[in-house]
């Protein structure tokens, strides 16, 4: 993966690779939504076959809509991952639920991801959306391991009341049950269509982006409370050199005490931070990496509408 990785959309698709495209090639886009912490990074992971999401134990742990795309000589299946649905507190999570909104609008099959812990009735409104859905939709209710056969059966029936037009299958993204056949039901209901991306995409995102993801996911399993949530991360610099990437990174908090608890007693959690995040990107791109963190304050940055858009997040109308 490159920096400046380009993709080729459907409309603007060359004439070179539009030949090359055999016929019967199916493309589509299925979008995985659902409420927070229900496991929707691990299935989407799992289904792409590529670490592309952060999977943690804390909720709210996806901010953006991330695209990871499946190419095979037949067939191109854009996945994307959703943040949790949630109502939103401040502007970061207005453009965290329009994401989840944006993804109802164009899918070519819906997953909605429940799990058997959660109440069916948290977040009804979206849940009403999701049943005026006009595209092929797949209930998964995940953590199956977690519970009995008849409480499964009796989740099951309700589900089925709520969402009459949904195909249900229960899974375990932990334990990789039954996500077979969730593959096999979704390509068979990807329709006739040329590639939307280039056939050597793995995803539409820059390698920036998963830098900044890698860090923000060691942020989120090292620190404690409101910390991980106030913080965004940004790459100053992304240098590739021949056996190298030198990686500058700042760190972005709210307030001067959470600067002193992301840097530590005389800087071992963020000497920590780094080197863990180091190794993990070092395992993502397959090269050494130089790395340097730094940690700056930006009062409120969760509702400055000009801070979100320097980070990259939707605007809403």
């Amino acid at each position: 993966m490159t920096e400046n990785q380009e993709t080729i959309q459907n409309d603007n698709m060359p004439d070179s690779l539009r030949h090359s495209v055999k016929p019967g090639h199916r493309s589509g886009f299925v979008n995985v939504v659902g409420n927070p912490n229900v496991g929707k990074s691990t299935l989407t992971n799992l289904l792409v076959g590529e670490r592309l999401s952060i999977v943690t134990s804390k909720s709210q742990t996806t901010r953006h809509r991330i695209l990871g795309i499946v190419n095979t000589e037949e067939m191109q299946i854009v996945y994307s991952d959703t943040p949790g649905v949630l109502k939103p507190n401040y502007k970061l999570q207005e453009s965290m639920l329009a994401y989840s909104r944006s993804a109802l609008s164009d899918a070519d099959v819906l997953v909605y991801v429940t799990d058997v812990i959660e109440k069916y009735e948290k977040n009804s409104e979206f849940l009403s959306l999701v049943a005026k859905a006009k595209c092929p939709v797949i209930l998964v209710i995940n953590k199956i391991d977690l519970t009995t056969q008849d409480k499964l059966e009796q989740l099951v029936e309700q589900w089925h009341t709520l969402l009459p037009q949904a195909e249900i299958l229960p899974i375990s993204a932990t334990n990789k049950f039954n996500i077979q056949p969730l593959k096999q039901r979704i390509e068979s209901l990807i329709p006739l269509s040329p590639p939307y991306f280039d056939k050597d995409a793995l995803t539409d995102r820059p390698a920036r982006f998963f830098v900044t993801e890698i860090i923000r996911e060691k942020i989120l399993l090292y620190y404690q409370q409101e910390v991980p949530y106030a913080v965004e991360v940004e790459v100053e610099e992304f240098r590739e050199e021949r056996d190298l990437i030198r990686i500058r990174a700042i760190i972005v908090v709210e307030r001067e005490s959470q600067k002193g608890i992301i840097i530590g007693h005389k800087g071992a959690a963020i000497k920590k931070l780094g080197s863990t995040a180091r190794k993990d990107l070092e395992r993502f791109f397959d090269k050494k990496i130089f790395l340097e963190l730094y940690v700056k304050v930006e009062k409120d940055w969760r509702n400055d509408e000009k801070k979100l858009h320097t980070f990259g997040y939707q605007q809403n109308d």
